[in-house]
This record gives C-alpha cells, sequence and structure tokens, in this order.
C-alpha cells in the first residue's frame, strides 16, 4: 500500500478478551498524542465501528487502567462486519471523523476482518496479538497469554494439594480449544504426568497405561491436565473413560474456565503490550501499514496481515519430549 500521512488513529478490541489489552490501549493513546495525532476508542470492536460507537481519547482516558484486566473498550464478534454493506457502513463512520489509521487487538479472526477492510477502503490497519490461546504466528507472546496461564498455574498448585490430601486423581481441564500452549505449559510448570492438547494424537491406551503403572508404583498424586479441545473432549470426557477403565483410581475433574481469561495482566504482559501499542502508532506514522506487531527474541517483528491470518504458532518438537520426560 501506498504510504500516506495518518493524523488520526482509533483503537479497538475484537474476539475474545485477554488480560494486558488495557495496557496496550493506554500505549496507543499515549503514544498517539505525544505525536500530536488524535486518538478514537471505538466501542465493542467491529460492532462499533457500524453503530458509530465511536468516541475522542485522551490522556486522562486511559489512567488506571494499566492494571486491570478485560478491555476499557469492551469486545465483540460482529457478523455485520462479514458482509460488505457492514464493512462499508463502518468506514462512512470512520470517514466523518477523519480517522485515517487503525490499530485492532485481538486474534486471527479480528486480522481477518482488518486485512479485507484495509483492502477495500484503503485505511491502514496495524494488528496486535491479543489472545490468551498464543496460537498467532509471528511472536512469542500473545497479549493475555502470561497472565492466563499463570493463572491456570496458581489453580493447578491448589489442586495439587488436596489431590495429596486425598491420594486423588485429578483431571484439570484449561482453555485451548484449537490450541494447547496454556495446557502445555501450566502442564510442564506443575509436574502434571500426563497432558493433552489438540495439535498432538492423544494415545488413550498409553495414557490408560501410564495412570496404571503409577497405580502400581503407589504414585499417590496425579495430575493430568487436559486442553478443552483435545480430540476425545475436555476434562468430564477424559474422565468417564479412565473410570472405566480403572475403577480403583478415585478420580476427580476441576474445569477452571473463563478464570483464566480475568484478572491483573503480568508484569510481562502489561510490558510487552505497552511495547506493542507503542509501535503499532509508530508503524502508522513511519508507513509501515497493514502489519502485526509481535516480539521475537525480545526484539520487535512485523509480520504482514495477509501472512499472519494465515500461519498458526506450532509448537516446537522439544516442547513434547520435556513434557514426556519429565513426567515420567
Amino acid at each position: 500500500m501506498e504510504s500516506k500521512k495518518v493524523s488520526k488513529i482509533g483503537v479497538l478490541t475484537s474476539g475474545g478478551d485477554a488480560p494486558g489489552m488495557n495496557a496496550a490501549i493506554r500505549a496507543v493513546i499515549r503514544t498517539s498524542i505525544y505525536h500530536g495525532l488524535e486518538a478514537f476508542g471505538i466501542m465493542r470492536g467491529y460492532s462499533g465501528m457500524i453503530d458509530d460507537d465511536i468516541f475522542k481519547m485522551e490522556s486522562r482516558s486511559v489512567a488506571n487502567i494499566i492494571q486491570r484486566g478485560g478491555t476499557i473498550l469492551k469486545t465483540a464478534r460482529s457478523k455485520e462486519f462479514l458482509e460488505y454493506e457492514g464493512r462499508k457502513k463502518a468506514y462512512e463512520n470512520l470517514k466523518k471523523r477523519g480517522i485515517d489509521g487503525l490499530v485492532i487487538i485481538g486474534g486471527d479472526g479480528s486480522f481477518k476482518g482488518a486485512q479485507k477492510f484495509s483492502n477495500e477502503f484503503d485505511i491502514p490497519c496495524i494488528g496486535l496479538p491479543g489472545t490468551i490461546d498464543k496460537d498467532i504466528a509471528g511472536s512469542d507472546f500473545t497479549i493475555g497469554f502470561d497472565t492466563a496461564v499463570n493463572t491456570a498455574v496458581e489453580a493447578i498448585d491448589k489442586i495439587r494439594d488436596t489431590a495429596d490430601a486425598h491420594d486423588r486423581l485429578f483431571i484439570v481441564e484449561v482453555m485451548g480449544r484449537d490450541a494447547g500452549y496454556i495446557a502445555l505449559h501450566s502442564g510442564i510448570a506443575t509436574g502434571a504426568e500426563n497432558i493433552l492438547i489438540p495439535e498432538t494424537k492423544t494415545d488413550i491406551e498409553d495414557l490408560i497405561e501410564s495412570l496404571t503403572e503409577k497405580e502400581r508404583r503407589q504414585k499417590l498424586v496425579n495430575l493430568v491436565v487436559v486442553a478443552e479441545g483435545d480430540e476425545f473432549g475436555g476434562g468430564n470426557e477424559i474422565a468417564a473413560i479412565i473410570k472405566r477403565r480403572i475403577p480403583s483410581a478415585d478420580t476427580r475433574v476441576c474445569i477452571l474456565g473463563h478464570i483464566q481469561r480475568g484478572g491483573s495482566p503480568t508484569c510481562l504482559d502489561r510490558l510487552i503490550a505497552s511495547r506493542m501499542g507503542f509501535h503499532a502508532v509508530e508503524c502508522l506514522i513511519n508507513g509501515k501499514h497493514n502489519v502485526m506487531v509481535g516480539i521475537v527474541n525480545n526484539k520487535m517483528h512485523y509480520t504482514p496481515l495477509d501472512n499472519a491470518v494465515k500461519a498458526k504458532q506450532k509448537i516446537p518438537e522439544d516442547w513434547f519430549r520435556i513434557a514426556k520426560i519429565l513426567a515420567s
């Protein structure tokens, strides 16, 4: 896209909420104002663009939000934005305010919408990876992942205490419909005996054999961490199989659910969100348009939106080996 001068920037959060989104919003607004640009908040993602729920923001608009979970701009998924007429309506609302650059904080679905919108209406867009799943290629971390996995680790540590007190087998289900990063990282960090994720084929016979062998060794505390998107289902489905195959095991299920989405963001999430938000504005000013801002090896990394929506973050093979060997 031909570079053009940006004077008014809009920011929105789209898709699932993630801790650290507020820190990113704060960085976008304050960096814009520092450079003499006008900044606008767009409520409820693309729905707010269509409904004209857009307002000017000042530096004080983002005071005292860096430590808050969720998003002050709210978030939603918009079916209307999937249609050309919806996107045209959104563009007209931006045009009448003179907004000529957008920062979209969200996941790959949000980036697909941004990519299409930018191509149709020549509005430069910058994507910031905001998702607890860490499933977007082009960044070592996504905004919200570190907080979500630490929430899971804290919960699983507490579950281990009660498992130890009662000699129980606990099946802990964490979020991850299509990606197993939360399960893998929290499982390794808490010493889980088995970790089940969507990226690998679940061998039920291997799981049963492993748990049976541990029971024979009188290993009294057993934890199985399962991502909700595992091919055999989540915690309840896995527990039902284990109860049928190993009836002697005192089996319990704990589904962590949406607790992983909320809460005050960790230091890491605040820092990466602040860096990404700052560089998103710098990209728009410097004519680097239609990219996702990420961090790779602690350096800023820019992935064209076209590539960001096609590629998924793959789990390195050595993570699987680490998980298997350390659980033995």
